[in-house]
């Protein structure tokens, strides 16, 4: 236990007191040495699970093809693919020339081989990311891209795990040269996600605020001093990020501004790299969009006039102010019909080439010469439809048709976009997955619609498809909406009500859990548990209203469907109630922390990863970062007192009662820049001290930011850890 020191915190005439509030003060040394006491006793009071933490661990590695390579993708002159090496934690990214494909458009036969070696005579080791780590104990890899006429690298680095990034230029050398990679001087320190090449000497990229929020645009000249670096834009509107991105067809870098709930997006062209950005459509409350551009047009896909968004088509030479699809708006005048034209500022018209489906939410587009691809979501299922288009030098001076939908073979399951860096290609990358199919990669003619299996990923260890079912139930919440759960479980394991169940969830930001295949839950699923998601709502799975329902002051109702999935997971006899463990990390980890306090009987036990459980007091706190961009999704508790009794009354943190809760296994990362250690670290105590029976893990790593450790044997370890906690509460430590 720390050391109370009390500290009152009001607001809004209440008044909170908050004991542990010291602890989220790093410089004071003994926030540091409570946090390595945390650690000292998980290790003691986890010890005994240690022999089946290697068991796990071990089972974990076997099952994975550790020397391996993704299938390769064609760009210009060249294929681009990643592989990895036994022993080592880190992917090396490669090329080897197109000509040795057996076609310009068959992915060529490439080895995968040990440290070293080269994947094929002609290779390119393009970026080692394990000679980027050396002996360091985190390292992440923030971008990488290639210049357009692929001579040269721009990549970045953050070696301690809070997202600031160091940048570099490398020079990369001809097809037939066998000269290896090297940087250039040029060195960027304090960049942000975000790199965009306008031309081969011209590269962008972001900087972060001291809220660690992107919120400038920086150009820089190949081979010159970074101090002579230029700032093209600045967004001080503590709502926005700042991003930036190149057009498909490399005609465009896009300036990206995003809120939670709004956009504007700005253009400049390649051929003109020191110019000034245009915007495409100034930002407007409440409207979100997105850009890609094909055959002169700009395509939008926005929310302005359809709720689960729709695609338009604007001129790209003269960008304007907005879209509807009603009466236009701006300095010109006009009005325009659901599928027709309409006037926009200045002198150009919009066309809706996709009207909104019902029962269909369109997350993104994509562009080829011929087609149009769009990402859906449909009864809660991620989908693919190809659009193509008319002939002619304006393909989108009409409506499309609708197209058709690239075939999925499991329900639950998903698709998604694979790397399909060229727009003249006929060929579209796409992956898939169920709980039941491994990750698999598709190269699909969208002409024939005959798709080919590049690759499907490899399980070793014997695994059969075939001894797993998985499935999509229904939940009802309390308000009558039926809340999708997918599951999966051993075919012989008996759906009779004595199978524990590991229950996942996360239910915020728009922001879908996809049922997915994963090999490291087999060892879950072999040893008799179910594994299910509850798609509760905050989340897309069932378009925006799905999530409307889950955020701001209804953000409440994402805990009590969680509860309603858990119910129901155990009255159906799917599971046993009394072995029910939950799980969900950083926002799901609010989820976490609020389900407990909503039904503190319902779960056997919980883990919570990096969670969000003390929202209140970081909503209110201006200085920390994220928080006024957070607003948007969890509410302005400072300004709106009906927002504040809304938090007030589900923060994990203040809501903590004296009762019997289930075991707990929280973890923190010291260098998190997202949910601060202090959060989990303060809820522990918190959950302690309400009754003497709590008993409460907090496993942190001081070495690591949100997402824990970098290399990939630590990840292993980590899940190992995290399986063989829940693997004991469900009684299945065998």
């Amino acid at each position: 236990m720390a050391e109370r020191r009390p500290k009152s915190l009001r607001a809004h005439g209440d008044t909170r007191i908050d004991d542990w509030a010291w602890l989220q003060d790093r410089d004071d040394p003994a926030v540091l040495a409570h946090l390595r006491a945390e650690q000292a006793y998980t290790d003691a009071m986890t010890a005994t699970m240690r022999p089946l933490r290697d068991r796990l661990f071990e089972e974990i590695r076997s099952r994975i093809v550790e020397t391996d390579l993704s299938v390769p993708v064609a760009k210009d002159a060249w294929w681009y693919y990643q592989r990895t090496v036994t022993g080592l934690d880190y992917p090396l990214h490669c090329r080897v020339p197109r000509s040795i494909g057996p076609d310009r458009d068959t992915p060529p036969a490439l080895s995968a081989v040990g440290a070293g070696a080269p994947g094929h005579p002609d290779e390119q080791v393009l970026l080692d990311e394990n000679a980027l780590a050396g002996e360091a104990a985190y390292l992440a890899v923030g971008d990488l891209a290639v210049s357009p006429g692929h001579g040269r690298l721009a990549y970045s680095v953050d070696m301690t795990g809070d997202e600031r990034f160091t940048l570099r230029v490398r020079a990369l050398t001809a097809p037939d040269s066998d000269t290896p990679a090297a940087d250039l001087p040029d060195v960027i320190d304090g960049t942000s996600y975000g790199i965009a090449w306008a031309d081969d000497a011209t590269v962008f990229y972001t900087r972060p605020d001291a809220a660690n929020r992107p919120f400038q645009l920086w150009r820089h000249a190949v081979s010159t001093d970074s101090a002579t670096d230029v700032l093209v834009y600045q967004e001080d509107d503590e709502h926005f990020h700042l991003g930036v991105s190149r057009t498909k067809d490399g005609c465009y870098v896009l300036l990206e501004l995003h809120s939670k709930v709004t956009s504007e997006v700005r253009a400049l062209h390649c051929a003109d790299p020191t110019g000034t950005f245009t915007t495409v459509m100034p930002r407007r409350a409440g409207v979100e969009y997105t850009v890609e551009h094909h055959s002169g047009t700009f395509l939008v896909l926005t929310n302005d006039g359809a709720e689960n968004f729709h695609v338009i088509a604007l001129p790209s030479g003269t960008p304007g102010t907005g879209t509807g699809t009603g009466t236009g708006t701006g300095t010109g005048t006009g009005t325009g019909t659901g599928t027709g034209t309409g006037t926009g500022t200045g002198l150009h018209t919009w066309v809706e080439v996709v009207p909104e489906r019902p029962g269909s939410r369109i997350d993104a587009l994509d562009v080829m010469a011929g087609h149009l691809v769009l990402h859906e979501r449909i009864d809660g299922s991620a989908r693919i439809r190809v659009l193509p288009l008319p002939a002619g030098p304006d393909p989108f001076a009409e409506p499309l048709d609708d197209g058709w939908l690239v075939p999925c073979p499991d329900t639950p399951s998903t698709s998604w976009a694979g790397p399909n860096p060229e727009l003249a290609s006929t060929t579209l990358r796409y992956e898939y997955s169920s709980l039941v199919t491994p990750r698999s990669v598709f190269d699909l003619d969208v002409g024939t619609r005959q798709a080919v299996l590049r690759k499907r990923q490899e399980v070793l260890g014997g695994f059969d498809p075939s001894a797993y079912v998985s499935d999509r139930l229904w939940a009802d919440a309390p308000d009558g909406s039926r809340v999708p759960v997918s599951v999966v479980r051993r075919s012989d394991t008996p759906v009779d009500g004595t199978a524990p169940c590991l229950l996942y969830g996360y239910g915020a930001y728009e922001h879908s859990i996809d049922p997915v295949f994963s090999s490291i839950r087999l060892s879950l699923l072999d040893r008799g548990a179910v594994f299910a998601i509850a798609h509760v709502r905050g989340g897309g799975e069932l378009g925006r209203r799905w999530y409307e329902e889950g955020k701001l002051a209804a953000k409440p109702t994402s805990f009590s469907d969680f509860v309603a999935c858990a119910d129901m997971l155990a009255a159906s006899g799917w599971v046993d109630g009394s072995r029910l463990v939950a799980r969900g990390g950083s926002a799901g980890g609010l989820l976490m922390g609020a389900v407990m306090n909503l039904a503190p009987q319902r779960f056997r036990a919980v883990v919570a990863e990096v969670p969000f459980v003390d929202c209140l007091t970081t909503m209110l706190d201006d200085t920390l970062p994220l928080t006024v961009i957070e607003r948007d999704e969890w509410g302005d508790p400072v300004a709106d007192p009906g927002i504040y009794a809304v938090m007030r009354a589900y923060s994990p943190y203040d809501n903590v009662r004296d009762v019997r809760y289930p075991d707990v296994l929280a973890t923190a990362g010291l260098e998190d820049p997202r949910v601060g250690y202090w959060e989990p670290a303060k809820w522990v105590q918190r959950l302690r001290a309400a009754h003497p029976d709590n008993r409460v893990l907090l496993r942190v790593e001081l070495q690591a930011g949100h997402g824990g450790p970098s290399g990939r044997y630590d990840a292993w370890r980590d899940e190992a850890f995290v399986l063989a906690f829940v693997l004991t509460e469900m009684g299945l430590d065998r």
